[in-house]
């Protein structure tokens, strides 16, 4: 198969699946076929997949993110020790554990071709780390409470696994209760990272997209908070700060070195 009849057949699939889709038909644009196989993936419930569903949708995504190109840890070097920043996509890093700045219901973002970090990671993993979540999810029977930490497979990404955080919401004033509730989920990653003997883990700027933390401040706690984490633990952990806006970058730059 190439990689445009993987992609009709993972469209076919996930449309055959839901009888209300029957009237969608296929564009035959690259790009278009590209955006309505991930709105597919991004409204599909936790499920049973096929195994040749999954077999190709795993070749089909690891194609893809091989064109986008693959930066790995030795790419670049650490503006401390231990410590790398690096401005890119989340989904193409090759490292121990990307961390997902998640939901409580830990089970992706269900908008289509919403571009929220959550989506992205759960579009470029494909169908099983949705699963994975389900399933810890219904072992623990509550919504992931905020500050906490939760690890899948990486699947289909580059890196091995996801940490999966839920950072807090802030609706007007920041309070002391985000800030602790910030630095927490950091830790928790970093703790959950050790428990599993992953040596790198590359955090997003947790809860400062639509979750109204602010950037300066959420960027300030992620330094303080991985600084005293590395230091108190006297942590061999190679942690990556990835951001993708150039501010990110300038604000990061500016705690760092």
């Amino acid at each position: 198969m190439t990689q445009a009849e993987k992609r009709l057949y993972l469209i076919r699939a996930l449309l055959n699946e839901q009888p209300r889709y029957s009237g969608i038909g296929i564009p035959t644009d690259e790009g278009e076929q590209k955006e309505l196989l991930r709105a597919l993936m991004n409204v599909r419930m936790p499920a049973p997949i096929t195994e040749e569903y999954l077999r190709i949708e795993s070749e089909y995504l690891k194609a893809e993110t091989e064109a986008k190109g693959i930066t790995r840890l030795g790419d670049f070097s650490p503006v401390e020790p231990h410590i790398y920043l690096w401005q890119g996509d989340i989904t193409t890093l090759s490292c121990g554990a990307v961390v997902n700045a998640a939901n409580s219901q830990l089970l992706g973002c269900f908008r289509p071709l919403h571009n929220c970090i959550d989506n992205c990671i759960h579009s470029a993993a494909g169908l099983e780390l949705r699963n994975a979540c389900a399933q810890l999810m219904e072992k623990q029977g509550y919504e992931e409470p905020t500050g906490r930490a939760k690890l899948t497979p990486g699947f289909n990404l580059p890196a091995n696994y996801v940490l999966h955080t839920v950072g807090p919401i802030v609706e007007g004033g920041l309070t002391k209760r985000h800030e602790a509730e910030l630095a927490s989920c950091y830790r928790s990653c970093l703790d959950l990272a050790a428990e599993n003997g992953i040596s790198s883990v590359a955090f997003c700027c947790i809860s400062t997209g639509v979750f109204g933390f602010p950037q300066e401040r959420a960027a300030e706690i992620a330094v303080e908070t991985v600084r005293e984490y590395l230091n108190e633990t006297n942590s061999d952990t190679e942690v990556i700060f990835n951001v993708f806006t150039d501010r990110d970058r300038e604000l990061y730059r500016e705690l760092l070195g």
